[in-house]
Formats: C-alpha cells, structure tokens, sequence
C-alpha cells in the first residue's frame, strides 16, 4: 500500500503596530500624597506592572498629585484593562509601602493621548521635565489642554475633582 503524505507550510502571519499612548490620572481628591522620596519606588512599580503585562514603558514621571506614563501599547492588550490593573496594583503597593494617615487612591477616570512615531522623544522629554513644567502650569490647566489639542470633547463637571486654593491678601 503506497501513501502519500503532503507537508503543507503553514505561514504565520503577524501583527505590526506602532501605537504610542500617554496616560495622565490623579490621586483621589487630588491631594499631595506621592513624596518625592517615593517616586522612584512607585515608578519602578508601575513600570514593572505595565512590562509584565507585555507593554513598553517609555517615560513615567509625575507630581506628588498626579502622574503620567508613555508607553508603547500592544494591540492585545486594552489600554482600560492595563490602567485599571496599574491603579489597583499601584493603590495596595503605596498603601502598605506608606504611612500617610489616610488610604491611598487614585481617582477614576484617566486621561488616554495617541502620539504618531515623529513626537515619540518630545513626549519623553515632557514627562521628564514634568517637575519644571509645573512650576509654571497647574495641573488642572495642563490636562484641559492637552483635552483641547485631542479635540477631545469633555464636560468640565465629569473631569477629575479639583482642589484650587484661594490665598487670602
């Protein structure tokens, strides 16, 4: 009996993107609760949460309030599932990390912005300099620009509760 046997190569077809995402969310009441002596720490973490989630992490850096991360996203992962796991994670880490009196939250919602191949190192040196950036823009200034220049439409009562001091003359 005669068989014939036939090899078919299977080609695998992958999948190429380059997707580049700037995250921006704030800590819960947006008060001051990130030391600077912490941050490192804190970045090192979350860096560590988005690479085991397979992503790319470009620039982490932020305020005692607020952080931003840029990093190189995969499309199997959704952008919510990889935010939600690093404000989760991130929340337990600084809670049993640190005494502040008060736990630790960031609050809901996050701020989400696509950047082409061309304003990769731009956006990486923005987040770099975010502690000079902030000498002379607030936070609250900066994430409704960055609303603006997305064209994203937004109602001011839906974003992140803001914290303005008034000083008294």
């Amino acid at each position: 009996c005669r068989r014939l046997y036939i090899f078919v190569k299977k080609t695998m077809s992958d999948t190429y993107t380059q997707i580049h995402i700037q995250v921006i969310f704030a800590v819960k009441g947006r008060q001051s609760l990130i030391p600077f002596s912490f941050e490192d720490e804190l970045y090192k973490y979350i860096t560590g949460i988005v690479q085991n989630k397979n992503q790319k992490m470009l620039a982490i850096n932020g305020m005692p309030d607020h952080i931003h991360f840029f990093i190189g996203l995969r499309p199997d992962c959704t952008l919510s599932d990889l935010v939600r796991e690093v404000k989760k994670a991130s929340n337990k880490f600084v809670n049993e990390k640190l005494s502040l009196g008060r736990e630790f939250a960031w609050q809901e919602g996050y701020g989400g912005f696509s950047y082409c191949r061309s304003e990769v190192q731009t956006v990486i040196n923005y987040i770099k300099n975010q502690k000079k950036h902030h000498l002379t823009e607030k936070f609250k200034e900066e994430y409704i620009a960055f609303l603006k220049e997305f064209e994203i439409d937004f109602k001011p009562e839906y974003l992140f509760d803001w914290i303005d001091y008034k000083i008294d003359d």
